[in-house]
């Protein structure tokens, strides 16, 4: 998949960091020596975990140069190196490894969480963030348009490569015997948007992006036009002319 698009997906950024404010609120560490934002993005996260541990020391993790441009532009005081979690270790005395958005992008990503979460030390949490959207109308029409006739041959693949969350009875009895606190919940949030075409903005920066990229540029804008018009047949206006996207996300905080 190419480089993401720092600039795109920060057009939405007060809705993206909502989920990671709501995170961050349940991580019950009060002192931690080394805080590791997995998957940094453009630093909107990291700024967080910045405000409420000043005294720790910060790293965030992206495998996007241009993510990580704009992290370091963000928080110069922080550290920020390219790196892939499937093959990362937290360095010794990270205390929290905060995940937003990020390992539902990553194979066999209950593996890699429970390795994660196996080397903390005692008091040490895991902080986990999902989209939980794929069974959402924004998403299932991605699918249904790269399944048409002059899509199919590039996006036959793409259709069928992210996976379903597992429930959460799985993450439970895969991570609980590794902690002595586990906490998993579900949230729905409704963002308010201006009209249907914010919400395939919302998604060209992420969901959208492994359906574009292997396109050239007139199929991406054949399929663009395709997803739009399904996008605005299904979310219809509200009475003041505004949308709403419904977006379900997982939640786990596990405390060694």
């Amino acid at each position: 998949m190419a480089d993401w698009d720092a600039q795109q997906y920060l057009k939405f950024e007060d809705e993206r960091t909502r989920a990671a404010r709501d995170l961050l609120a349940q991580v019950p560490v009060a002192e931690p020596r080394h805080v590791v934002d997995i998957g940094c993005g453009p630093g909107n996260s990291t700024e967080l975990l910045a405000r409420r541990w000043p005294q720790a020391k910060l790293t965030g993790i992206d495998t996007s140069a241009d993510m990580l441009r704009q992290a370091r532009e963000r928080l110069p005081q922080a550290t920020f190196i390219e790196a892939n979690i499937s093959h990362w270790a937290a360095p010794a005395g990270s205390d929290v490894l905060f995940a937003n958005a990020i390992f539902q992008w990553v194979p066999d990503h209950l593996a890699q969480m429970k390795r994660l979460l196996s080397a903390l030390p005692v008091g040490g949490a895991l902080a986990v963030q999902m989209p939980d959207n794929m069974d959402e109308p924004s998403h299932v029409m991605m699918r249904e348009v790269a399944r048409l006739p002059q899509f199919h041959g590039k996006l036959a693949h793409v259709a069928e490569a992210r996976d379903h969350l597992p429930n959460p009875g799985v993450y439970y009895d895969a991570l609980k015997p590794l902690c002595a606190r586990f906490d998993i919940w579900h949230t729905v949030y409704n963002h308010v948007l201006d009209d249907a075409p914010a919400i395939v903005e919302w998604v060209k920066g992420t969901g959208l992006r492994p359906f574009l990229d292997p396109l050239e540029f007139p199929e991406r804008k054949e399929f663009i036009e395709a997803y739009k018009a399904r996008i605005a047949a299904t979310y219809l206006p509200q009475a003041d002319g505004k949308v709403l996207l419904r977006f379900p996300r997982l939640f786990i905080v596990a405390v060694k």
